[in-house]
């Protein structure tokens, strides 16, 4: 009877001990975790500041030439919608590639996604941005995220004439909840100036049959890409899709889980371009880019990540953006992986 006895308060004194010990491992990794603040990602924006001087800021489209490298801005929107800014907070820049999933989200609702991926791929690349890719052989372009896949789901929106665009528009304000943003129509006359490349992918899918319509379509295309914001609104953005397409402030008008983690693949693999395969390895997070110096990402379930600095490296990704970014990610442990 003692021996049995003996063994019931035996394991509970281990499982006491067990639990003991977990509640102080945990009590330790908590009071370690780092806590967001506009102070820390100041310090994460001061020690990247310089790297501007590594890259190029844009000058293919003569407008985005302009950009002062020096500007930089990061934005954090954390689980419970608060905003942390510090930098050059109220600089704006033109969203550019950014704008695509965007697009992508309005296509997709509007179609659905076997509609709108029966004429493009799910593909990652390594290729530049605006690179023709596979267009000339299978004709269809690799992903929503290359030129040629992003004027092709800007063209399935529905609407005449800048009909699509303005849907483009009004949702970036909706999900940023800034009906003050509008699109740079000095920087839109300059991409559609300049736009020939696009031009021929457009003619190209034309010639392919995946587009029915006139130039007025990729007219949308330069505009989405024309619209201007900062890096709180880009913040907000990764924020929406990190949390199933809910806005920050708990707005649910658009929840949609499978969209947001469609957007969400099609960052990890094809929004950092040529380089996210490499990107998901060091940082390992949802994320996309744009030429004009912004970078959003999303932290699934979690929170959204907003960065500008117009200097670029060799991809088209802001350099400071970047190494912010990963600093972020070590810091708070943010990966996916």
């Amino acid at each position: 009877m003692k021996k049995n006895s003996f063994l019931p308060a035996a394991k509970g004194m281990v499982l006491a001990a067990f639990l003991s010990l977990n509640t102080f491992t945990y009590a330790q990794k908590t009071a370690e975790a780092p806590a967001i603040s506009e102070k820390t990602l100041n310090s994460i924006l001061e020690k990247n500041r310089t790297y501007y001087t590594q890259g190029k800021v844009a000058d293919y489209i003569p407008e985005l030439g302009k950009m002062d490298a020096k500007a930089i801005a990061f934005s954090v929107v954390d689980k419970n919608g608060k905003v942390y800014n510090t930098g050059d907070v109220s600089k704006k820049f033109t969203m550019q590639s950014i704008s695509k999933i965007i697009a992508l989200m309005i296509a997709v609702t509007e179609r659905g996604e076997a509609n709108v991926f029966d004429k493009m791929g799910y593909f990652g690349s390594d290729k530049p941005f605006n690179h023709f890719s596979n267009l000339e052989t299978t004709g269809k372009p690799l992903n929503p995220m290359m030129n040629a896949g992003a004027i092709l789901t800007t063209s399935l929106i529905s609407g005449d004439g800048d009909k699509p665009f303005l849907k483009v528009l009004d949702m970036v304000r909706f999900i940023t909840k800034n009906p003050t943003i509008e699109y740079s129509k000095s920087v839109y006359e300059s991409e559609k100036a300049t736009g020939h490349r696009n031009r021929g992918m457009f003619y190209l899918m034309k010639n392919n049959g995946l587009i029915s319509g006139n130039e007025d379509q990729l007219d949308n295309y330069f505009r989405q890409c024309s619209i201007e914001l900062t890096a709180e609104d880009l913040a907000k953005i990764g924020y929406f899709f990190a949390n199933q397409c809910v806005r920050f402030d708990g707005d649910t008008t658009y929840k949609n889980a499978e969209i947001a983690k469609l957007i969400e693949s099609q960052m990890l693999t094809a929004g950092m371009y040529e380089f996210s395969g490499e990107y998901s390895r060091t940082v390992g997070l949802p994320s996309k880019s744009g030429v004009g110096g912004g970078i959003t990402v999303s932290v699934p379930g979690k929170m959204g990540i907003g960065v500008f600095s117009p200097s670029l490296d060799q991809h088209g990704n802001s350099l400071a953006g970047y190494h912010m970014i990963l600093d972020m990610v070590k810091q708070f442990g943010l990966s996916i992986f």
